[in-house]
Parts: C-alpha cells; sequence; structure tokens
C-alpha cells in the first residue's frame, strides 16, 4: 500500500462582518483578513427556533486580496473554498497562541453588489488563485482576528 494522501478543503457561504483588513507588504504583495459568518437555524425540543453562527477568518492573497479591497464591504455575502491552515505565534508576553484560519483560493462575490462609486459589481464576480506560496508574516501580534 501506498502512502494515503488527505484532503482539506472548505466551502463556506456567509456573509462579511465587517470591511476586509488589507495590509501592503514591502515585496508588493496584498493580503485581506475577511471575517465571514455562516448561520444555521433548526428548532430545539420545545420546536423554537435556534440560530447558530460561527465567525471564520478568511485570508485571500494577491489578486482575490485585491478585489476584497475595491469591492468587498461588512455584509456582503460571499462564496469561498479554501483550506483549513493553523499556525502558532508568540505573543507579546511571550505566549504561544493559535490560530485557525481558511486560505482562500477561490472567492466569488454573490449578490451583485455595488462599489462606492455606484458602478455595480457583476453578480458571481469570481476570482481565483493559483496554488502557490501564501504564507502570512509571523510578525502579527493582534491575531486571531
Amino acid at each position: 500500500m501506498g502512502v494515503s494522501r488527505g484532503v482539506n478543503k472548505v466551502i463556506l457561504i456567509g456573509n462579511v462582518g465587517k470591511d476586509p483588513e488589507i495590509k501592503h507588504l514591502d515585496n508588493g504583495m496584498v493580503i485581506a483578513n475577511i471575517r465571514l459568518a455562516t448561520s444555521e437555524m433548526y428548532r430545539n425540543k420545545n420546536n423554537e427556533k435556534v440560530t447558530n453562527t460561527e465567525w471564520h477568518h478568511v485570508v485571500l492573497f494577491k489578486n482575490q486580496a485585491e478585489v476584497a479591497e475595491k469591492y468587498v464591504k461588512k455584509g456582503d455575502p460571499l462564496y469561498i473554498e479554501g483550506r483549513i491552515r493553523t499556525r502558532s505565534w508568540e505573543d507579546k508576553e511571550g505566549n504561544k497562541r493559535y490560530t485557525t484560519e481558511i486560505i482562500g483560493n477561490n472567492m466569488q462575490m454573490l449578490g451583485g453588489g455595488k462599489k462606492s462609486d455606484d458602478t455595480s459589481v457583476s453578480q458571481g464576480n469570481e476570482v481565483t488563485e493559483s496554488e502557490g506560496a501564501t504564507e502570512i508574516p509571523d510578525d502579527e501580534d493582534d491575531l486571531p482576528f
């Protein structure tokens, strides 16, 4: 038997919790950090509606980050495909901290949002990032979000 390979794939459809945080690195790389909320509704044993919201930290790079910077705003619905990554860093007090994030490699803007100058963004606007080196600098002390 050969070595088994794993699958690390995430698909999310949710709403942006706040405007994306954009970083422009000295080497020209653009990184967008997005808080995405996904919600599920169900009825409990008393037949009451219950909403469970999960918050996801999504990281976009390069072209996707540039699109997010220009067009994505708080409340916008997004489709994200990517992979889960957990990483660690040391905070200012020397404590080891961890964060789990979604590294997005496919983003689609849903719902036909608008730019600030009222120019329409086409519905289903898709940006796909080719696989490559997409590492976040380890100097982010303000993590996890």
